[in-house]
């Protein structure tokens, strides 16, 4: 595996590429241009200029997270075939700079959901919790200014301002797209997008819905295995993939994780891998906490033996951290308790791999 992480570039993150870099194990960075809106071109200087700022710290760039989706595509609206173009032709350009793996999500109007971005743990961190009984009490757009209000004065991925103003637009968009109107427009987007991903070499690697359930009446369908085997099959390439985060899916007790790695990791589809824990205290709600098994409702060293059994050699992330020691950082992106987090898989990787070898 590589073990990589997630960075926001020098002027959207409190975390910097000197700090990662000596993170033990650390491969390289998970990168992307926030400031192209979405649905354009992604400039080849831009994507340049990034790759270089990266490797200049001994750091690959290999993995893009993300190239959002348009709105369009997703609808299904007559526009989308030009937004589909570019984001072909943003492949094409990726390609140029050794891109190998491009993670993207197919949730309508919000990425993730969370009903508090800071509640306070009782060690005395604070994580991003959600809770279903708050969030069907709150209204959209009004959850909208929370969240702009209470992320620290970063952009939160999924929740830009300048797509949340047409909020009341988008709903009403979406009333007539259940969950098989969702899969025949995520089945349109890949039949198009899956050939020239094959030309370039760049691997698609689909992210689950975060909670891995409809909120606000909007369709999701990356919750399970069954929607997660219906969608590498829209089109049959191992250049259709997953990312496959534990967090997201874990949401849902009836999702074994371990047994869904192995499943998909059999098939190589599981191109990116996101390892994160969260303690879930009653349906629909749960807590994010630290990466250590025992903190959390899922067995992060069941997990880790899942990704050795299928010998994974792709990308892999901590993915979101509690706010520990002080820290001031965008929501679940801080340094300290995603970097505990590498360590704690890199660990648990060694003494498997170890394990595994001394049994041989």
């Amino acid at each position: 595996m590589k073990m990589t992480f997630r960075w926001f570039g020098t002027d959207g993150d409190t975390v910097t590429l000197d700090q990662i870099r000596q993170i033990p194990g650390m491969s390289g960075i998970v990168g992307a241009l926030f400031d192209v809106p979405v649905g354009e071109v992604w400039p080849i200087e831009k994507i340049k200029k990034l790759k270089e700022e990266v490797e200049s710290k001994g750091l690959e760039l290999e993995i893009i997270e993300s190239v959002n989706i348009h709105e369009d595509i997703k609808l299904g609206l007559p526009s989308r075939d030009k937004y589909i173009e570019n984001y072909k032709q943003t492949l094409i350009n990726l390609s140029k700079f050794g891109i190998k793996v491009v993670c993207y999500n197919f949730m309508p109007v919000f990425d993730w959901t969370r009903s508090d971005l800071a509640k306070v743990l009782p060690d005395g961190s604070n994580a991003l919790s959600y809770n279903e009984e708050i969030v069907q009490k709150i209204k959209p757009d009004k959850l909208a200014e929370e969240m702009e209000e209470n992320s620290k004065g970063l952009s939160l991925p999924g929740w830009e301002p300048e797509r949340l103003k047409h909020l009341k637009e988008l709903f009403d968009l979406y009333k007539g797209v259940d969950e098989e109107r969702l899969f025949e427009n995520l089945g349109y987007f890949l039949e198009r997008i899956i050939p020239t991903a094959e030309s370039c070499d760049i691997k698609m690697a689909i992210h689950p819905d975060d909670p891995p359930w409809s909120i606000f009446g909007l369709p999701r369908i990356v919750t399970n295995k069954e929607n997660l085997e219906r969608i590498i099959n829209l089109v049959d390439s191992p250049y259709n993939g997953l990312t496959l985060c534990s967090g997201c899916l874990g949401a849902n007790p009836s999702n074994n994780i371990p047994e869904i790695i192995r499943y998909f990791g059999s098939k190589g589809r599981i191109h990116f891998a996101h390892v994160r824990n969260i303690k879930i205290h009653e349906v629909r709600n749960f807590d994010e906490s630290s990466h250590l098994s025992s903190e959390g409702s899922l067995d992060l060293f069941e997990i880790m033996k899942a990704y050795h059994d299928i010998d994974f050699k792709g990308y892999i992330r901590p993915d979101h951290g509690r706010m520990i020691w002080g820290e001031e950082a965008r929501p679940g992106y801080g340094l300290y308790d995603r970097a505990l987090g590498v360590a704690y898989i890199n660990g648990l990787w060694e003494a498997i791999d170890k394990m595994e070898r001394m049994c041989k």
